[in-house]
C-alpha cells in the first residue's frame, strides 16, 4: 500500500514547494483466497503517505501498519529523497527501507541511484523509472550487494473521477531460491469529489488494489518462494 502519491506527483518537484498527505485503509483478502496457507496474513493495513517537493527535489515516505483481528502485528516504512536542481528529467535518488514485526525486524535496505521522471502537460499522466544499487544490510556479507529496478505510474481520467496508479519493484536477493524478488501494487480509485453535487474538499476515494509479489509473502510454514496475487478493498483520504 505505497507510492500512490509518488506515482501522481513525483514530477512536481520542479515546483518551488508542494506537499500532500494521504491516509489509506485496506482490507486484505489473502486469508480468504488462500485459506490456511496464509491464515497468518494481516486482515487490515493502514498506510500514511507523504510527498513534499521543493526547489532541490522531493521527499517521499510512507508507513504501513498491519493488523490482525486483535492487534497490530507489524509496521513497514520507506523514506526516499530525490535531488534535482537542473532542467533535465533525471534525479539522484536515495532511499531507506525497513520495519518491525512482533517476532523479528524486517531486513533493512539502503538504496542509491538515478531516476527518470516524466509527466504530461497537465500532470494527468506521470511515469518514473529508477535504477538503483541496493545494500541488504542484514544479509550475509557475500550477498549484501544487490540492485533494484523500479517503475511508478499514475493516470487520472474521466475528468478526475478515476485514478489508476501503482508501482513495480524488481530486485535481487540471493538468499531466496531463484534470486529475484517482485513487488507490485496497482491501484484503482474512484475520487468522490469529482462527482456532481459532492463538495470539492470532500477528499475521499474508494478503490481496490492487487498486491503482486514473489518472495515477500510467507505461508504458515515459513515458505516465501511462491508468487501471489492478493486483492484488497480500500478507502483513501487526501489531506
Amino acid at each position: 500500500m505505497k507510492r500512490t502519491i509518488l506515482s501522481t506527483l513525483l514530477t512536481l518537484a520542479i515546483l518551488p514547494i508542494f506537499a500532500q498527505l494521504n491516509l489509506q485503509l485496506h482490507y486484505d483478502f489473502g486469508h480468504n483466497i488462500y485459506g490456511d496457507k496464509l491464515a497468518n496474513r494481516p486482515h487490515l493495513t493502514a498506510t500514511v503517505e507523504n510527498f513534499t517537493a521543493d526547489r532541490w527535489g522531493s521527499t517521499f515516505f510512507f508507513v504501513d501498519a498491519n493488523f490482525t483481528d486483535n492487534q497490530m502485528v507489524s509496521t513497514y516504512a520507506e523514506l526516499s529523497r530525490e535531488l534535482r536542481f537542473w532542467e533535465a528529467p533525471f534525479a539522484v535518488h536515495i532511499e531507506y527501507n525497513g520495519g518491525l514485526e512482533n517476532r523479528f525486524s524486517y531486513n533493512d535496505a539502503y538504496l542509491a541511484g538515478a531516476a527518470w521522471n516524466w509527466a504530461n502537460q497537465d500532470f494527468s499522466k506521470t511515469f518514473s523509472v529508477q535504477v538503483l544499487y541496493k545494500y541488504l544490510a542484514c544479509q550475509a556479507p557475500d550477498i549484501r550487494h544487490s540492485c533494484q529496478f523500479t517503475s511508478v505510474w499514475g493516470i487520472h481520467f474521466a475528468d478526475g473521477l478515476c485514478t489508476f496508479s501503482g508501482y513495480a519493484d524488481l530486485w535481487l536477493d540471493r538468499s531466496i531460491k531463484g534470486g529475484w524478488m517482485l513487488s507490485s501494487e496497482p491501484q484503482f480509485w474512484i475520487n468522490l469529489n469529482a462527482l456532481d453535487n459532492v463538495s470539492d474538499d470532500f477528499n475521499l476515494s474508494i478503490g481496490a488494489e492487487v498486491e503482486l509479489s514473489r518472495g515477500l509473502v510467507y505461508t504458515t510454514i515459513g515458505n516465501n518462494e511462491n508468487f501471489y496475487a492478493i486483492p484488497t478493498l480500500g478507502l483513501k483520504w487526501n489531506f
